[in-house]
């Protein structure tokens, strides 16, 4: 917009500029000069070909995976697919740390028998996440929030801080801290769901509630063996 503002000035500027001369009624050759009435044609031209593009622009956004729900919840914010969170299994020492969103309708690759590959199970809630939730398998939801250029995952917060928006809060979870296969936080929704026919005890990427441990985390402000909120926020 700032832009379009400054050609508009620049224009009308140079049209004022070059009709400095005839600018009274009582000049004779006012009358025959048509360089203002063009200048100002291509200036309205100008400024709806500007708006046109402005408008056919898809607004700027950010995707983010919403862990345990099957829709979005922020302001302004589209949903791109639901899916089934998934990752390695909690076995396995080479397995993925990250999680993943995967689709309900996947175009399946070829069979492949050899050893040499990584591994993708569905992911369960487990431990004290909730006492319904124990063995079911966890959904996701991949969102678009429009309008905003950054996200951030901040743990032990509920809210954002002034300025950014809330996309959601929940609880920040991990592997279990026996395993010995790597894993990774990430935020859980605070009113998680389940997928259905997702209730027998299958494991594979297993998440658990992550609590504060004191010492080089200091207490207070954390206290210990509590478990720890997080939020997600764009701006």
């Amino acid at each position: 917009m700032a832009i379009l503002l400054f050609l508009i000035s620049i224009l009308v500027y140079g049209s004022l500029a070059k009709n400095s001369k005839r600018i009274l009624l009582t000049d004779p050759d006012y009358a025959d000069n048509q360089q203002l009435h063009r200048d100002m044609q291509n200036l309205k031209a100008l400024v709806q070909q500007l708006q046109g593009t402005i408008q056919n622009q898809a607004p700027v956004g950010v995707v983010y995976t919403r862990w345990g729900r099957k829709d979005c919840a922020g302001d302004n914010t589209d949903l791109v697919y639901t899916g089934i969170s998934g990752g390695g299994h909690y076995t396995e020492t080479g397995r993925a740390a990250e999680p993943v969103c995967l689709p309900h309708d996947p175009i399946n690759g070829n069979v492949l028998s050899s050893d040499a590959h990584a591994s993708v199970y569905g992911m369960e809630y487990e431990g004290s996440l909730g006492g319904s939730l124990h063995d079911k398998d966890v959904p996701c939801a991949v969102c678009r929030a429009n309008h905003v250029t950054s996200k951030v995952m901040i743990p032990g917060k509920t809210t954002c801080h002034v300025g950014w928006r809330k996309e959601y809060s929940g609880m920040l979870v991990a592997g279990y801290h026996g395993h010995i296969s790597p894993s990774s936080y990430f935020c859980v929704d605070q009113h998680p769901d389940v997928l259905e026919g997702g209730l027998a005890n299958d494991n594979g990427y297993v998440i658990y509630p992550a609590i504060a441990k004191c010492g080089s985390l200091k207490c207070p402000p954390y206290v210990p063996d509590t478990r720890i909120n997080c939020v997600v926020c764009t701006k």
